[in-house]
């Protein structure tokens, strides 16, 4: 499944880059509710959740829905504006903060309509019943929704107005440069390059430039359709399926720092599309993670990477050891260079193999980058 960005007819000036405080905020929640995800920032998580008093820890746990899997939608602005955390919270209607955290009670955006949660029955019990599905507190959260929606967004609004004076003021000092350089080099590449490029910078290791054929009839010919180029899409590869097109509307383009190495997409109904992406993308993604694994499941590429992480060998040792021709250590030492595992040294007439050993050991770590990017 992927998530489509169709460029036709979507130029520079259809892409708004900013720097919302919220969303910074939205991503180090993230990161104190799930510290196992991201190792990078365990010390950080630790100090803040000791030093924490105890009703900012009962909110953490409380509002952990909207900043797990599907981030809530009213974190993000609408265009490049923001002001405090608990501000943008505070402009929505009732109706509307309880159709967006009903939507992410419930994980998903797609099948369902809570458009009048509050007053209808039907839709509230839809939503007790895929809130109830998946991990708590989503129904407990579902259920204070319901039963008095009010009451929620002021104690949800008393909460990030807590986060500031917890942590959030000073991880924002410090952070807020770095986005704004990250920022800074997006405008300029979209600019400069167009936006195939700057969306493809986006996730080096993960996305595809794509121009899909189109058929056409040339009436000037008794020949029939012909094949034609077709709109520049980029295609980011995710775990769910949306089709973004900047020409009907803008996009808004957010680093993160914090949210790393997640990449969201935000494409909600009625509301523009959100790329939340990380300032520094994984160099490897699924795709690379999935194809070293299974490199390494061929019994003979095996040996042979156990022969090479000792010590540097030609072809022609590989062969002899290996009991193998020549042409077929070729091919497995040509796939294992193609996928970045095995490195080429070269001693006046003879070419060595070494297994890249960082490489190898990066696996793991890779693959779970990948899984959540």
């Amino acid at each position: 499944m992927s998530v489509v960005i169709v460029l036709a007819g979507g130029g520079a000036d259809r892409f708004t880059v900013a720097v919302p405080p919220l969303a910074e905020l939205v991503a180090s929640l993230h990161v104190l509710t799930g510290i196992e995800h991201h190792p990078e920032h365990t010390s950080w998580a630790e100090q803040v959740l000791r030093s924490a008093p105890s009703d900012f820890r009962t909110g953490l746990r409380r509002f952990t829905p909207l900043w797990t899997a599907l981030r809530w939608r009213a974190f993000y602005p609408e265009s490049g504006g923001g002001s405090g955390p608990g501000g943008p919270v505070a402009g929505l209607s009732l109706d509307e903060f309880a159709r967006l955290t009903a939507y992410t009670c419930a994980s998903g955006y797609h099948g369902f309509a809570f458009d009048r949660v509050r007053h209808c029955p039907e839709q509230a019990a839809v939503l007790r019943q895929a809130a109830g599905a998946l991990p708590e507190p989503h129904l407990a959260l579902a259920e204070d929704l319901l039963r008095d929606a009010e009451a929620l967004r002021t104690d949800l609004i008393a909460f990030l107005d807590l986060c500031p004076r917890v942590y959030f003021a000073d991880l924002w000092a410090g952070t807020r440069p770095v986005l704004a350089r990250a920022a800074d080099r997006l405008r300029r590449r979209l600019a400069d390059e167009g936006p195939a490029s700057a969306l493809m910078s986006l996730s080096p290791s993960t996305a595809r430039l794509v121009t899909a054929p189109t058929n056409r009839t040339n009436p000037a010919t008794t020949a029939g359709p012909t094949a034609t180029a077709g709109p520049v899409r980029v295609v980011l590869d995710k775990v769910h399926h949306a089709v973004i097109s900047p020409a009907r509307g803008p996009v808004l383009l957010i680093p993160t720092r914090y949210g790393a190495p997640h990449l969201l997409v935000k494409n909600e109904p009625g509301l523009p599309p959100v790329v939340h992406f990380p300032v520094d993308a994984p160099d490897v993604g699924a795709t690379l993670a999935r194809s070293r694994l299974l490199a390494l499941t061929d019994p003979r590429r095996m040996r042979l990477c156990r022969l090479i992480a000792r010590q540097a060998m030609t072809t022609a040792d590989l062969a002899d050891r290996l009991s193998m021709t020549r042409p077929q250590v070729s091919r497995h030492l040509r796939h294992l260079r193609e996928l970045g595992l095995v490195r080429v040294e070269r001693n006046g007439h003879y070419v060595h193999y070494a297994l890249d050993l960082a490489a190898v050991e990066n696996i793991g770590r890779d693959t779970v980058t990948a899984l959540q990017y």
